[in-house]
């Protein structure tokens, strides 16, 4: 299934996109896509069979927003450096154990709204990167298969960045990740079972036209039911939690001087093979 949340900002109603492309209203059937309905496999249930019967009231999308396809997220855990290409760019050595960092729930916005380059930044990157929505509380997991049934659904994330704030101020990478509109979720948050292999998605993402990046999951230095193995055996991870998975090569940070760092009225354009598109224009803040 293909769920996503529709209308103004903080007043998103929960919706489904049938396979014919029509946007179908949820919100006599559920309060909302969180991990609350994310855990409960009877409702999911409910969703797919009124989706089957035809039931469900069609909505003009034409009309309304895309919010973040998820509500309520309790923490965003990201990866970094978990590509081949991006850490080769980088000039990094690939990382013996996943290297986690995390970005507030309050940085999510919709995959299309506007993203705020920060006062005083230079250096605002873009990275297009797999988000993995958790279904089911995980703790201290045995096994890459083990993490992956405990996947809810997959989405596009955008990680903005920035790296002066990231690298160059001292501390953690916490800095560069969590200014405000930097982390467009959507727009739709696809079931693990449509999904598939996650290791065989194509990931792109274009700066005013111009394709940046173009790369795929399976350059992935830990894959994705590895990455919620480990990462549960530092935290519990519960049912709508997101993690970021990481970026493949292509960023701003990798270019040569001058490195084409994003400003106010650039627009960018990103996508997931299966997992939708999202388009935003820079503004400043």
């Amino acid at each position: 299934m293909k769920l996503l949340r529709v209308g103004t900002a903080g007043q998103e109603r929960p919706a489904l996109l049938d396979d014919e492309g029509t946007l179908r209203d949820l919100s006599g059937l559920v309060a909302d896509i969180d991990g609350a309905l994310l855990a409960d496999e009877a409702a999911l249930g409910r969703i797919r069979a009124a989706a089957d019967s035809g039931e469900l009231l069609a909505l003009d999308g034409e009309e309304l927003r895309t919010g973040p396809p998820v509500a309520r997220i309790g923490k965003i855990v990201c990866i970094g450096l978990n590509y081949h290409d991006h850490a080769r760019e980088t000039g990094a050595e690939p990382p013996a154990e996943p290297v986690i960092f995390f970005k507030a729930a309050d940085t999510v916005v919709g995959p299309d709204d506007t993203v705020l380059v920060p006062r005083g930044s230079v250096k605002t990157d873009w990275e297009v990167e797999l988000a993995v929505v958790i279904g089911r509380t995980a703790r201290y997991l045995e096994s890459a298969e083990d993490g992956l049934a405990h996947v809810a659904g997959y989405a596009v994330a955008h990680d903005v960045s920035e790296r002066e704030f990231q690298i160059e101020r001292g501390g953690t990478w916490d800095k560069g990740k969590n200014c405000e509109t930097f982390n467009p979720l959507g727009p739709w948050l696809v079931t693990a079972d449509e999904v598939g292999d996650p290791q065989d998605l194509s990931l792109r993402l274009w700066v005013n036209g111009e394709l940046k990046q173009d790369g795929t999951t399976a350059e992935q230095i830990f894959p994705v039911g590895e990455v919620v193995r480990y990462v549960s055996q530092f935290m519990t991870l519960h049912p709508g939690d997101v993690i970021n998975t990481g970026t493949p090569a292509g960023v701003a940070l990798g270019q040569p001087e001058p490195k084409p760092y994003l400003r106010a009225g650039d627009v960018v354009e990103l996508e997931i093979g299966g997992l939708g598109r999202q388009r935003q224009e820079f503004k400043d803040a």
